[in-house]
C-alpha cells in the first residue's frame, strides 16, 4: 500500500487517502415536534402508540374486537380511527403540510418506507414539492409571501424528517435537485427556514459522504479477504500457530468485538433496504428499472458477513492438524457464542453456530469428543428453529425488554439473527396485497412493515460500550478463510474418510483444487 492506508474502526484498510472515517450520525429525534390538528379528517395514530416497543414478530393488529367504527374522508379510509387505505393521490396529499395541518411522525415514515412500492421517490418528492408550492400560490406576490412564511418550518421538518430517516434517496441528483429547488422557494418568505434548510442539506451530504467511504472500505475489505489461504495452510503444514487464539484467547474480549463489527455495520442499513430488496409488484408502477439496481448494497454487506463469520469459525476449527487444538478451538468458540447470548448479539452467536454446524466441522468426531458439549447444547436449543424458532424469538423479547429499561449502553445491546429479521419482512409483504380491490393502497400492511423496520432502527442506533482493539478486528475481517471445498478437504485431511463415499470425495476434492492452484 506504500504508505495509502486510513484507520476504519481500529482496521487498517488500504485506501487512495488518509483521512478517518467519521462514525455516521445517528438519526437525530426532532426536537420541536410539530403536532397539529387536521381540518377534515381524523390524525393519524401517534408515532409512540403505533409502534410498539414489543419484539419485530408480533404483528399489529388495528381491528378491535369491540365495536368497530368505519369512516371514509374522500379517497382515504379509517377503522377505528386507524387509517387502512386510501388511494395513493389521496396518501400523497396526506403528507403535504399547511399552515394548520402537519401529518404525524408515525405516517410519514410509514409512507416514506413503503411508497416505494408504487413510485420512485423522485417521483414522490417532485409530487410533494409541486403541491407544497402551488398551495401558496395566490397570484398576489404579498399574500405569496406571507402563506410560505407561515407553512416553511414545517416543510423543512418534512425534508429533514425524510433526509434523516432516508438519506440514500438523495443519492439520485434529482432529488438533491429538488432539495436545492425548493430551498430557493423558501428564500422567497422564511430566511431562518432558508438557513434550516442549508443546514440540512450540509448534514445530509456528510452523511452521504460517510457512506461512500463506508461503502469503498467494505469492498477494500472483501478484497483482502478473498485472497486463497495458502499461507494458513503452510503454518498448519510446518507447525506454526497463526489463528484466532493467538490473537485473543478471552471469549467476552471476542464476543465484543464481533458486537463492534455487527454494529458498525448495522449503522449503515438504509430501512429502505429492506423493501427495496423484494422489488415491486404493483401492476400500475412503470418504474421497475429503479428496483433492478437493488440498492440493497448495505443489506447484503451485513449478510455477507455473516456468511464470513460461520466461514471463520470453521476454517479456525477445521484448519489445526492436532487434535487437541482443534479442540479448544471448538471451545472456545462455544464460549465465544455464549457471551455473545449474553450480550444480545444473536446474529453473531447464529453465525458462529452455523459454522459449527458445517459439515466439514460436525464430522471430526474425534474431536466432538474431547469437548463438553453442554454449553453447545443449550446454546443450539436457543437458537432452536422449530416451531419458527420460538425459543429465539422468546429470548429476542427478553433482550429488548432489557434494552427498553436498561440503565448502560451495554444492557441496550439488541442485534437480532438477522437473516430471519428479513425473512418476517419478506413473508409479510408477500402474504399481504398492496392493494385492495378498489384500489386503494393497503395501508394496514404499510403499518406493519414499518413497525418491523422501525423496530431495527432503534437497535441500530446502539453506540458500543466495548474498548475496540485494533489487532483483533483487523484480523476478524482480514485473515482468508477456506472456500466450503477447502473445508471439506481440510476435514478429510485432519480425520480421515470413514467411508468409501467420503474417500471418493477426498480425492475428487484434492484433484478439483490442485488444478485450480495451477492455472
Amino acid at each position: 500500500t506504500s504508505g495509502h492506508c486510513i484507520m476504519w474502526r481500529g482496521i487498517t484498510v488500504p485506501f487512495k487517502i488518509q483521512q478517518l472515517f467519521p462514525r455516521p450520525q445517528h438519526f437525530p429525534t426532532m426536537h420541536h415536534h410539530l403536532q397539529y390538528d387536521t381540518v377534515n379528517m381524523p390524525p393519524t395514530t401517534p408515532y409512540a402508540g403505533k409502534f410498539s416497543t414489543s419484539t419485530y414478530n408480533n404483528n399489529i393488529h388495528l381491528h378491535k374486537y369491540h365495536q368497530p367504527m368505519e369512516v371514509s374522508y374522500g379517497d382515504m379510509c379509517y377503522h377505528d380511527n386507524s387509517l387502512v387505505s386510501g388511494s395513493l393521490e389521496a396518501l400523497i396529499q396526506h403528507l403535504v403540510p399547511t399552515v394548520d395541518y402537519y401529518p404525524d411522525r408515525s405516517y410519514v415514515f410509514t409512507f416514506l418506507l413503503s411508497s416505494r412500492l408504487f413510485l420512485h421517490p423522485y417521483e414522490l418528492m417532485s409530487r410533494l414539492c409541486h403541491l407544497c408550492v402551488e398551495q401558496h400560490r395566490s397570484g398576489d406576490l404579498l399574500l405569496d409571501k406571507i402563506r410560505i412564511r407561515d407553512v416553511a418550518p414545517k416543510i423543512v421538518q418534512l425534508l429533514t424528517e425524510w433526509t434523516e430517516t432516508f438519506p440514500y434517496d438523495f443519492r439520485d441528483e434529482r432529488m438533491m435537485h429538488c432539495l436545492k429547488e425548493m430551498s430557493h422557494h423558501l428564500a422567497r418568505g422564511d430566511e431562518y427556514s432558508w438557513r434550516a434548510m442549508q443546514q440540512m442539506t450540509q448534514r445530509l451530504i456528510q452523511r452521504l459522504a460517510a457512506l461512500g467511504q463506508y461503502e469503498e472500505a467494505i469492498a477494500t475489505l472483501n478484497a483482502s479477504a478473498a485472497e486463497r489461504p495458502t499461507a494458513l495452510k503452510a503454518k498448519q503444514q510446518n507447525g506454526h500457530r497463526h489463528d484466532v487464539l493467538s490473537v485473543c484467547d478471552d471469549a467476552f474480549i471476542l464476543a465484543q468485538q464481533l458486537t463492534h463489527i455487527e454494529l458498525d455495520r448495522l449503522s449503515f442499513i438504509g430501512p429502505e433496504e429492506f423493501i427495496q430488496a423484494f422489488g415491486v409488484k404493483d401492476h400500475l408502477v412503470n418504474h421497475k428499472s429503479f428496483f433492478r439496481k437493488r440498492k440493497t448494497t448495505n443489506l447484503e454487506a451485513y449478510v455477507a458477513w455473516f456468511n464470513r463469520l460461520s466461514y471463520l469459525v470453521a476454517t479456525e476449527i477445521c484448519m489445526p492438524v492436532k487434535k487437541k487444538h482443534r479442540a479448544r478451538a471448538l471451545e472456545f468458540f462455544i464460549d465465544v457464542a455464549r457471551e455473545c447470548y449474553n450480550i444480545g448479539n444473536f446474529n453473531s452467536l447464529m453465525a458462529i453456530i452455523s459454522g459449527m454446524n458445517m459439515s466439514p466441522v460436525s464430522r471430526l468426531k474425534k474431536t466432538w469428543s474431547k469437548v463438553n458439549t453442554d454449553k453447545f447444547d443449550i446454546l443450539e436449543h436457543q437458537m432452536d428453529p422449530s416451531s419458527n424458532f420460538s425459543n429465539y424469538r422468546t429470548a429476542l423479547r427478553g433482550a429488548t425488554q432489557r434494552s427498553i429499561t436498561a440503565h448502560s449502553n451495554q444492557e441496550k445491546i439488541v442485534i437480532p439473527f438477522f437473516s430471519l429479521l428479513i425473512k418476517d419482512i419478506y413473508f409479510l409483504n408477500e402474504g399481504c396485497a398492496n392493494r385492495l380491490p378498489n384500489g386503494h393502497v393497503n395501508f394496514e400492511k404499510l403499518w406493519d412493515l414499518a413497525k418491523q423496520v422501525s423496530e431495527f432502527l432503534v437497535w441500530r442506533q446502539v453506540m458500543c460500550p466495548f474498548e475496540r482493539d485494533r489487532k483483533i478486528l483487523q484480523y476478524l475481517v482480514t485473515t482468508p478463510v477456506f472456500t466450503e471445498d477447502e473445508l471439506h478437504l481440510a476435514s478429510y485431511e485432519t480425520e480421515g474418510p470413514e467411508n468409501h463415499l467420503e474417500k471418493d470425495s477426498r480425492r475428487s476434492l484434492r484433484t478439483s483444487l490442485l488444478h485450480r492452484e495451477h492455472r
